[in-house]
């Protein structure tokens, strides 16, 4: 008789401190179809599990609970934002939990799931046109300039503000380590704010100086021309359907350890979509177009490490917040992702 795959020795987290004490400690699961497939163990850490739903649940709980340790922000005071999303909602959950305001900006062109939750959190959402970064017009430097104007009120500054790297170093990191008892050959993720991959890598890298660390990114990322041309240019074109990736510069999460990176992978959009409908399909795993992305770039780094190996990825989220898009086989079309997905998933595209 087969035995139940549920660990009965598991030890459920207990949080006396509400939501807050919830973020962190969460599964690390073994994709069995992949690993089989490249002769080596790859692993997801299933950030989807976090009480926000996303890794960036542990960034926003490090930048608001230290700000409070520098009496950066005071109580009843207002933490301020630009997003592609999850950090948000990271934040507006936090907030929600500590008593604060929470006042998000973010680019108009993200999935209006993200908007919609940000908002029922009660959160204040500003959905503004993209710009540059080198315009003042970017959802970040508003974000800066309403804090700014605001009494009591912090900008948590996510892509440049070390706390966010610090979320990863002193958790997730640790967490990889101690459920893999050290064993870990290579770790790859996307950046996005950079504090995810930094964090980890550094973290991992600490512990075992051979391990190999790799750059995941989508098409027009200028991180991944960064890395490739020796931290000489980052010039790029294109883009790509995944959201919160891809950036245009190198923040001050990145730059912290970007030179830690053994290498860079490009993910093209149609290898990230392939196997997000592969993950569901064949490890019963539903998440968004950055966690396929990581999926995608774990196979990669799969062939740079001996067989039998340890390979290691984040699952930043699942596709709930994305449905109507990923699945809708008008809006794949749109993108021209619809006909390279295999024909045997294309049934998962059914949404119209």
């Amino acid at each position: 008789m087969a035995r139940l795959s549920y660990d009965a020795t598991f030890k459920p987290l207990v949080s006396e401190k509400g939501l807050a004490g919830a973020v962190g400690n969460t599964p690390l699961l073994k994709l069995n179809k992949l690993s089989k497939e490249t002769g080596r163990n790859i692993w997801g850490k299933a950030e989807w599990m976090n009480p926000g739903g996303s890794v960036k649940d542990r960034a926003a709980l490090w930048l608001i609970e230290n700000a409070e340790k520098r009496g950066l922000i005071k109580p009843g005071g207002t933490i301020v934002e630009g997003t592609a999303g999850n950090t948000g909602i990271g934040l507006a959950h936090v907030c929600r939990a500590k008593g604060y305001k929470c006042v998000i900006f973010m680019n108009n062109t993200q999935a209006p799931e993200k908007m919609q939750t940000l908002r029922l959190l009660g959160a204040e959402v500003h959905a503004v046109p993209p710009a540059p970064y080198s315009t003042p017009d970017n959802f970040n430097h508003l974000a800066k300039k309403y804090a700014e104007e605001t009494e009591n009120a912090y900008y948590t500054d996510q892509f440049e503000n070390p706390d966010n790297r610090l979320a990863h170093l002193e958790s997730t990191g640790p967490e990889i380590w101690e459920q893999l008892n050290g064993d870990v050959a290579a770790f790859t993720c996307s950046l996005g704010s950079g504090g995810t991959w930094s964090g980890i890598t550094h973290y991992l890298k600490s512990k075992n100086p051979k391990l190999k660390s790799f750059v995941a990114e989508p098409p027009g990322s200028c991180v991944y021309v960064y890395v490739k041309s020796g931290h000489k240019s980052i010039e790029v074109t294109g883009g790509s359907f995944t959201e919160g990736i891809g950036q245009k510069r190198i923040t001050g999460n990145v730059a912290a350890d970007i030179d830690l990176a053994e290498d860079a992978f490009l993910i093209p959009d149609e290898d990230t979509i392939t196997m997000l409908y592969r993950l569901i399909d064949e490890e019963g795993i539903y998440v968004g177009g950055t966690a396929a992305l990581n999926v995608a770039a774990a196979v990669r780094a799969a062939k740079e490490v001996p067989e039998g190996s340890n390979v290691v990825t984040i699952f930043t989220d699942s596709a709930h917040k994305y449905a109507e898009r990923i699945f809708s086989k008008k809006w794949l079309q749109s993108k021209g992702l619809y006909d390279c997905i295999p024909d045997d998933l294309k049934k998962y595209a059914d949404l119209d």
